[in-house]
Order: structure tokens, then sequence, then C-alpha cells
């Protein structure tokens, strides 16, 4: 990282209409841009929460085209920010299933990097239960963002419970969560896990969130925050729709690794 850089994470509270929702994050993603950011991450399932799980294979899109897609393409260059897309339903090889799929925009408007949503959420207590598994195949690849300015370590939600996924993202300036954490979960793991992914990381961390009740029944925890090198949350949504900015600081990262090389000492370093 060579100089501060102003991030922002977009919180929502998605419908199950895409077109509503795409409305509503032009506003979102408008005010983000008037404070000057040159990073903007939406949550998972920014599109649509659907009444169903089945609801998402409606609106796959093949990668390369379809509106979502252009729609964050047109966004990006609009205001000239990397635009790190969430979650949207791209068509699998399996028949009823999508893949759940990070796609990142420059400020070209032109795709940098894609990731695939490797690790399903599944939870089962008492009535409430989800299982991601019956409509979407699991990605099978890392995937890192190189901008001008960052290295940029991409991944989804579940994903945020598997501390290896991030060590083998290598040394990353900003490592990016977009989520829709269940209220329960949320409440009991999302800040707590946040905080360990960056300090034992050693970098910025931005998390963007579903956060509220959604037409469907189902609550999110929303919270969507930035979280600095030492563990620190700089900023912090609780619930609503909104927009969370703030600076990454390149000294402060630097001293950081500096005074605590951590990342220096490791013995079981994965290759």
């Amino acid at each position: 990282m060579h100089k501060n850089t102003t991030v922002a994470a977009i919180q929502m509270v998605s419908t199950p209409d895409p077109s509503d929702n795409m409305r509503s994050l032009t506003t979102r993603i408008d005010e983000a841009a008037r404070a000057g950011v040159s990073v903007i991450l939406l949550p998972e399932y920014w599109p649509l929460l659907g009444r169903t799980e089945t609801d998402k294979l409606a609106h796959a899109e093949q990668l390369g085209d379809g509106p979502l897609q252009r729609f964050m393409s047109a966004a990006a260059k609009r205001h000239g920010v990397w635009l790190i897309g969430g979650t949207i339903p791209l068509i699998s090889p399996e028949p009823g299933k999508v893949l759940n799929t990070l796609l990142a925009y420059g400020p070209d408007g032109h795709l940098a990097a894609r990731y695939d949503k490797i690790h399903l959420f599944g939870f089962a207590r008492g009535a409430e239960s989800y299982d991601e598994s019956r409509t979407i195949v699991a990605g099978n690849k890392i995937a890192v963002l190189e901008t001008s300015e960052l290295r940029i370590g991409l991944s989804i939600c579940y994903d945020l419970r598997f501390p290896e996924l991030y060590r083998a993202m290598g040394r990353c300036d900003l490592m990016v969560v977009p989520a829709a954490f269940t209220y329960t979960t949320g409440r009991a793991h999302w800040e707590i896990l946040l905080r360990a992914r960056a300090i034992e990381n050693q970098c910025y961390v931005l998390a963007a969130a579903q956060g509220g009740k959604h037409l469907s029944g189902r609550r999110t925890w929303g919270h969507s925050m930035l979280i600095d090198p030492w563990g620190e949350v700089l900023a912090q949504l609780p619930e609503g729709e909104g927009v969370v900015h703030g600076t990454l600081d390149t000294e402060h990262l630097s001293g950081v690794r500096a005074s605590l090389p951590a990342l220096a000492h490791r013995k079981l370093a994965i290759e």
C-alpha cells in the first residue's frame, strides 16, 4: 500500500426484487462516492434475498453479461472506483444450483477479479435452519484483487470461520468480507471473528453486511465495519441501510507489522 486509501462498505436490507435493490444501491454508491472513497464493497446477496432459497435461480447470469453485472460495471466506471460486488448468482454446471460469486470491477468498468464462495453455510437450531449447499455449488479457488494501491484478499460470509483461507491469501493490505450473517450467529460471533482475522493477518478488514428484517422473515445481523490491523473497530453501522467508510493508514499498517512482526515469526507458513 503506497498511500492512504479511503474505503467504504454498503449495508443493505435486500428484498426479493433485484430492480428495487439496484435503485436503493445506486443511492448508497453515490453517497459513498461523494465521500471520496476509492474502494466500495457491497454485501453478500445484494441483488436479492428471496422468500425461498430457490428464488435466486431465476436471476442467475452467465459470466460476462446480465443486468446485475452491467449494473456493477457501470457504477464502477461512473464514479471511477474499485467496486467489489458482494455476491451475485452465476449459472453453475449443476442443474438447480448456482455459484455465489463475488465480482470486482476496476475504475474503467472492466472485470478485475472473481471469487466463488468456497465454504457454504449450514446451521440448524430449533426452527431456524439454513443449508446453502442445496442451491449453491462451492468454489475451489482463492482469489486476491491487486490494485495500484492495495492487495485485497477476497472472501464471503461463512468463509470468515476458516482462518486457513485468509492465511493462504498471503500478505494483504485489506481483506474484505461481504456477508449476510444471521442475527443468531452474528450476535454471537461476527465482530470477534472479524477482529481476529485483522489481528492475525495484520491487515485492515472491511465487512459489508445485510442488516435488518427481510420480507422472507429472515433477520440479518448487520454491523458492517472497518477494522484496523490492531483489531480496533474504526467505523460501524449496527442495523439498517447505509454506508460505513474510513481510511487505511499506511504508516499505521507498517507500524503494527514492525512493532509486532508476527507474520515474519510464522513457523508453519503455507507455501
